[in-house]
């Protein structure tokens, strides 16, 4: 152990008020003073750890910026970024485009345009520990991919109103995955949060008005939520090792990946694309809906649980439906006004909580021995 750093933290240097060693009158042996040296705070325990592993103590990580608010914020952005979507994409699918075909385009338009992003700016974004990589295509696949797939099933056989409310079973299903799989005891106002939110957004999208109950479009709303969880869960594991951007550009290269081999691109019709509209179609979906969206969802799960970052994402179909009011003069019956309230309400009482605590949240991806053990080492001194 350093004797210094042991030194100074007995005569009570960054160290917390009350932990000195009391020896009254006695003159204890130099050597003694050092074996009887009390363990440093664990905040500076932590804060040591991550200074061992090259994060200065000016990073925000370390700062008194309160992150959860920024969290809150990003979650917000996303919402508004994803609320454009559902029109565009019915658009294209209007238009003879289907489902596979632009579940596949989205995300190949996302990865190329992050991968030449990353490549010019920051070439450390590319790459990922080979240990991670199983862990994030999967995600990618489970999550990124399905909840594509599943959503634009949804608004194609049900509308865009049913197939967000289904998405958003996505809180509820995050919630109970901590439930089942973790044995988490989250507190019943974040359940009922998550309940209150799903409520508005059902009212604002009037979710009962279905012409008939197509059960492949069931099908598709309900793979949408379980793929809204599971990208947002894992968006958040791998937001403890890796920045956002280097997350999506892993994740939606998996789902390009899957999407190139499940459907070739020999096979595709471009006919779709052939008017200037629809090329701007493609290209908000691509680059604001996705691109956009996505990049200020996964940096707001590292700030915030998965959780509640996509209770406050639930805005999403009450912004389009205030959007939709003065651009396309759809006017809002009282049951939409009312549902939007309730989201706000829902959104407003999860930011106004405490501040999340570990029951709420994801855990890392299990670490490789070496940083274990330099981790212990910065620990022990």
């Amino acid at each position: 152990m350093d004797k210094k750093w042991t030194r100074n933290f007995c005569i009570g240097k960054n160290f917390s008020r009350g932990a000195r060693i009391r020896t009254e009158d006695l003159s204890l042996p130099k050597r003694a003073r050092y074996q009887a040296a009390p363990r440093p705070d664990k905040w500076i325990l932590r804060i040591r750890a991550l200074e061992g592993f090259g994060v200065p103590h000016s990073h925000p990580m370390m700062s008194k910026l309160d992150r959860a608010h920024q969290g809150y914020l990003l979650a917000v952005l996303a919402a508004i970024l994803f609320c454009g979507n559902g029109a565009m994409s019915r658009l294209l699918l209007d238009d003879g485009m289907p489902a596979v075909r632009l579940s596949g385009l989205r995300v190949l338009i996302t990865f190329v345009a992050l991968l030449a992003w990353l490549a010019a700016t920051d070439r450390h974004g590319l790459s990922a520990r080979k240990k991670d990589l199983p862990r994030l295509v999967g995600f990618g696949i489970g999550g990124l991919a399905l909840v594509n797939l599943g959503y634009f099933i949804a608004i194609e056989r049900l509308g865009v109103g049913v197939g967000l409310t289904l998405e958003y079973m996505g809180p509820i299903l995050l919630l109970v995955w901590l439930r089942v799989r973790y044995r988490r005891d989250v507190p019943p106002r974040v359940w009922a949060a998550a309940a209150l939110a799903l409520l508005g957004c059902f009212l604002v999208v009037e979710g009962w008005k279905l012409g008939s109950l197509d059960l492949f479009g069931l099908a598709g709303g309900l793979s949408a939520a379980v793929g809204f969880a599971v990208y947002a869960w894992g968006a958040e594991r791998s937001g403890h090792s890796y920045r956002p951007g280097t997350t999506l550009l892993y994740f939606s290269g998996a789902a390009t990946i899957f999407w190139l081999i499940a459907t070739p691109p020999w096979t595709y019709s471009w006919t779709a694309l052939s008017s200037p509209a629809n090329i701007g179609a493609a290209a908000y979906v691509g680059l604001v809906g996705t691109l956009g969206g996505f990049a200020c969802a996964f940096a707001a799960v590292q700030r915030i649980p998965a959780a509640r970052a996509s209770v406050v994402m639930t805005l999403e179909p009450a912004l389009a439906a205030l959007i939709a009011w003065p651009a396309l003069g759809e006017v809002l019956s009282p049951t939409q006004i009312i549902g939007g309230a309730v989201v706000l309400t829902a959104v407003m009482w999860i930011q106004g909580q405490r501040q999340a605590g570990p029951e709420e949240q994801a855990p890392p991806f299990p670490a490789s021995k070496k940083i274990v053990d330099e981790a212990n080492d910065q620990q022990v001194g």
